[in-house]
């Protein structure tokens, strides 16, 4: 079978697609040279309308449905080694190429990234830890309510595939853990030993409040002043979606309304935040370059994923990552 790398950066590839996963591959298939410009598309159609499969990440280019036609008429597969594929898919799904996505290997490091920061949280460490505006030592006694690890209540806001995960990694903790989705079964509930309930309930009784939303139109805004306002007075929010979905004014209000509530955002909107923004003002909103997803030796992980998922596929076995037109409504 004939196949090829594609993305608008060699290095993304071969940093995603590691020389051991590559071996594997190439077992398996005969691969043309990296397609990384489209400029290329006429000079290479007579080796484009040879491929049947297509491994590609972040990087992955947006043809159409004509230069799908046109250029790759053999396609079945697209194997994407990261994570949404809202950007190319639709166009390959509705030709009838089946498209698989890493989203579940890009998920892993999210929920550990969440899990370290709810522990974190909980121990009071963001209210505590030194920052030159604090001017001395915040001794461990002081008087900052902090509810630890044990028996309070963690809120997750969207139980998809990092939801899930996070769900699934607080179960080694005695936590209580409430559940906005609506899209989760009280069966998936039971599963992942969470409590479905409204986002009221969550901004007003949960200690750490998670923010796992899928990133579509029906989002955004969704986290507004009427739920920050909710927060209790030493409550940690945590923003690993997507900033969107945040009314950014609406949480800066409620950062200074009580100075030991904490925001900790891994994203916003836009990003970086703009220059005289708030956030970079206030001592209890703590701000993270992005870094929630796969980073470093992380990125293999999904090129792994996409090669196990073909693999499978070949012989013969259901494909557990491929992604539908109905899962493009709902999923990030």
């Amino acid at each position: 079978m004939k196949a090829i790398f594609m993305s608008k950066s060699r290095k993304n590839l071969e940093n995603v697609y590691t020389p051991a996963t590559r071996e594997k591959l190439c077992e398996k298939f005969e691969f043309f040279e990296p397609l990384c410009d489209l400029a290329e598309l006429d000079a290479r159609a007579n080796e484009l309308c040879e491929v049947e499969v297509i491994f590609s990440t972040w990087g992955m280019f947006s043809l159409t449905s004509e230069q799908i036609a046109k250029y790759l008429p053999k396609l079945k597969s697209v194997y994407y080694g990261a994570g949404t594929v809202q950007a190319f898919a639709r166009p390959f799904i509705e030709a009838g190429i089946a498209v698989h996505s890493a989203w579940a290997a890009n998920a892993v490091p999210v929920a550990e990234f969440t899990v370290a920061q709810i522990i974190l949280a909980n121990k009071g460490y963001f209210q505590r830890f030194h920052r030159p505006s604090n001017g001395t030592w915040i001794n461990r006694t002081a008087v900052i309510p902090c509810p630890g690890n044990y028996n309070n209540k963690i809120g997750l806001i969207g139980i998809g595939m990092i939801g899930s995960l996070v769900a699934k990694m607080l179960q080694s903790y005695k936590f209580e853990v409430l559940a906005f989705d609506p899209f989760l079964s009280a069966e998936r509930a039971k599963e992942l030993n969470v409590e479905i309930t409204s986002l009221e309930r969550i901004f007003s009784e949960c200690t750490v409040i998670s923010n796992h939303l899928a990133n579509n139109p029906q989002t955004v805004g969704m986290l507004n002043g009427k739920l920050f306002d909710l927060m209790q007075k030493n409550a940690v929010f945590i923003n690993t979606g997507r900033g969107a979905q945040v009314v950014e004014d609406d949480l800066i209000a409620a950062m200074i309304a009580e100075p030991q509530r904490v925001a900790l955002l891994d994203v916003t909107l836009p990003e970086p935040p703009e220059p005289d923004s708030k956030l970079y003002t206030l001592d209890n909103v703590i701000l993270s370059p992005h870094i929630a997803g796969s980073l470093g030796n992380e990125v293999s992980r999904m090129g792994e994923y996409m090669c196990e998922e073909c693999l499978r596929v070949m012989d013969g076995d259901a494909p557990k990552w491929q992604v539908s037109l109905k899962m493009l409504e709902t999923m990030a």
